[in-house]
């Protein structure tokens, strides 16, 4: 197509609710990078179907996509300044010798991770690597796994699986059945945590399914609700993790935090449970396969030392595949 042929810089599309699911779906499948932009009547609202996991803007069209009139002519003028000058923007980046060549790992972080990934990032960069984290929020965990799939990242240092929670319980943030299975299935070297699966992700507290009713839930702000994972569920958990370390065709590691999965998860705090952490931890145990290398660390998963140890095990792994 075109778009493989460098011979575009960017792209615009108009529609309602069928025209904008074409053009979504065409546009998801370009580069990274490429300016997408869709003018649509459905840009307000959950616009997970449209986007996807790629960087697709969307600009709400105010009046339907029915003629020009003095609503749209406004609308849409502003759509093609804003593409013709993403596109100029595009053009420019092109042209211009690569800025980074260092390899690249790709990292999974959530709010209650953070510490953790910070060292293992800045460890990694010591090394010489470039790190894209991605927020665990259902979203970012697919757009991991593609940008895995894509061939472009040398590495995966995924310490917060926690997408894999919502998947299992039925929160808001999942990232589908396929999450933590691209590196395994390219091959790529991946360093794995169980970070976060202590929490189950809802919107404000009042959307928390009546179901879930006494279950230990956490207002993370007015529009978070946090819900702990139970013993039987972080048992599944462990599991399913093991499953697909298992199934890897390259090297894998699974770093194991004895001392809680999440800043929550610490002593004191609201989620703190060793026995459902310990559910998690003796399922992976019995689950694992023998090739995928287990290190238990008896420190909280935001502890410096843990980070560290994950990013030079992913360094260590990369190496001896060179």
């Amino acid at each position: 197509m075109l778009a493989g042929l460098d011979r575009v810089d960017a792209v615009l599309a108009v529609g309602g609710s069928g025209g904008s699911s074409i053009a979504a779906r065409a546009v998801r499948d370009l580069p990274i990078g490429l300016p997408k932009l869709i003018v649509s009547t459905m840009a307000s609202g959950d616009v997970t179907p449209y986007v996807g996991a790629k960087d697709v803007t969307l600009m709400y069209s105010v009046a339907d996509i029915a003629g020009v009139n003095r609503v749209t002519r406004l609308v849409l003028g502003n759509a093609a300044a804003a593409a013709a000058g993403m596109a100029r923007a595009y053009e420019a980046v092109r042209a211009a010798p690569a800025a980074d060549e260092r390899p690249v790992v790709a990292a999974s972080m959530f709010g209650v991770t953070t510490p953790a990934v910070d060292a293992a990032r800045e460890r990694l960069e010591e090394l010489g690597y470039e790190v894209l984290v991605f927020h665990a929020t259902g979203a970012g965990g697919r757009a991991l796994e593609g940008l895995v799939e894509s061939g472009l990242v040398e590495g995966v240092l995924d310490l917060t699986t926690t997408e894999l929670a919502d998947d299992l319980v039925g929160g808001v943030l999942s990232a589908g059945p396929d999450r933590l299975t691209a590196a395994g299935r390219r091959g790529v070297p991946q360093v794995v945590a169980p970070g976060a699966l202590d929490m189950v992700n809802f919107g404000p507290r009042e959307t928390v399914p009546e179901r879930f009713e006494g279950r230990v839930l956490y207002v993370h702000n007015p529009t978070v609700t946090l819900m702990r994972t139970t013993p039987e569920e972080m048992a599944e958990l462990g599991r399913r993790v093991a499953a697909k370390l298992a199934a890897a065709t390259g090297p894998a590691a699974l770093f194991v935090p004895l001392g809680g999965v999440s800043a929550l998860d610490a002593p004191g705090m609201p989620f703190h449970d060793p026995a459902a952490d310990e559910a998690c931890f003796a399922a992976m145990a019995g689950a694992v396969d023998g090739a995928v290398e287990t290190e238990r660390l008896d420190v909280n998963i935001n502890d410096p030392s843990f980070g560290r140890a994950m990013a030079d095990r992913l360094h260590r792994m990369i190496s001896e595949g060179a």
